[in-house]
């Protein structure tokens, strides 16, 4: 059994999941509790409404008698992360590797563990938190190659810890055209790259494996029925889109805060209505299968719109 974290106050952590992760999250509550850590499980909510109740709470926490973090899962772990830190002083990392959860505690000092229900097993996120809990900030890890950091290193680090809190707080006052999400600042004044294979669509990688990325679409663009090789989470930016599940025969509509999940082989089109952004994960590396031809698609999207005004 692992040691209990170090840490200079008593430590509690506030959990939450969504159905996607409760089961993963129930058994890391029993662990931590065997620990003798104190848990508040705010139990299971829609993965945006949960992630923000522990983020809220983790961010207004004031006590100096003991050190507040927090444990949040879905089914990726990635849509709890997004929405916990929308609140000022938290750092969340989904952490699908002890490696992951070493790196966010000595770097990022994350304070809110994501985890994925659907791709981690309880035994390996029993392994990623304990990593989590015993990992202290600047702490040798794998992207220091497991040696100390260096002075000039140390040094950016100690500064981030005061400069971080700051960031998305109240007392900078900006107007509707500058107020945006932070995903959406993410890509600000940032190029993207045109996809060649998808007429009016460009996309910008934010990291390779698992691929996460930015996409945007023109309105009026058709995305041809395609499947991908892994699954993949989308929350919509803004904008609005239809994606037809032929697999499932279910059709979804989606706008600005939707999220949608499309599991590995499900063959799938879409239609954009006007231009759009959104955010999305899949659960290894990028990749994509046509499953018809361009004008097929727009053919078949116009049936559907048509089957649906009748």
């Amino acid at each position: 059994m692992a040691e209990e974290a170090p840490s200079k106050r008593p430590l509690k952590i506030i959990a939450g999941a969504d159905s996607f992760g409760c089961s993963l999250k129930d058994a890391l509550v029993s662990h931590l509790r065997s620990l003798n850590i104190d848990v508040e499980d705010l139990g299971t909510s829609s993965y945006y409404s949960i992630a923000a109740d522990v983020g809220s709470r983790v961010s207004s926490s004031t006590s100096n008698s003991e050190e507040i973090r927090g444990l949040v899962a879905c089914g990726t772990g990635v849509g709890v992360s997004i929405f916990a830190n929308k609140f000022p002083g938290v750092f969340a990392a989904t952490c699908l590797t002890p490696s992951d959860a070493q790196n966010a505690r000595s770097i990022n000092n994350s304070n809110v563990l994501a985890v994925s229900g659907m791709s981690t097993s309880p035994d390996s996120a029993i392994e990623i938190l304990d990593t989590w809990l015993n990992t202290t900030f600047k702490s040798p890890c794998p992207a220091s190659d497991s040696k100390p950091w260096p002075p000039e290193v140390e040094s950016f680090l100690d500064n981030s810890i005061q400069e971080m809190p700051k960031i998305g707080g109240a007392n900078k006052i900006v107007d509707s055209e500058e107020a945006s999400c932070a995903i959406c600042c993410l890509v600000k004044n940032r190029e993207l790259n045109p996809i060649d294979i998808i007429p009016g669509g460009s996309m910008k990688i934010l990291r390779e494996t698992p691929t996460s990325a930015i996409v945007r679409f023109k309105a009026g663009s058709v995305e041809p029925a395609h499947h991908h090789t892994f699954g993949h989470d989308l929350v919509v930016l803004w904008g609005k889109k239809s994606v037809w599940n032929l697999t499932k025969e279910k059709r979804f509509d989606l706008t600005g805060g939707d999220y949608l999940f499309t599991p590995a082989g499900d063959v799938h089109r879409v239609k954009y209505y006007e231009d759009t952004e959104f955010l999305i994960t899949w659960d290894g590396h990028w990749d994509m299968f046509f499953d018809e031809d361009l004008e097929a698609a727009k053919k078949a999207v116009q049936q559907e719109l048509e089957k649906g005004s009748e």
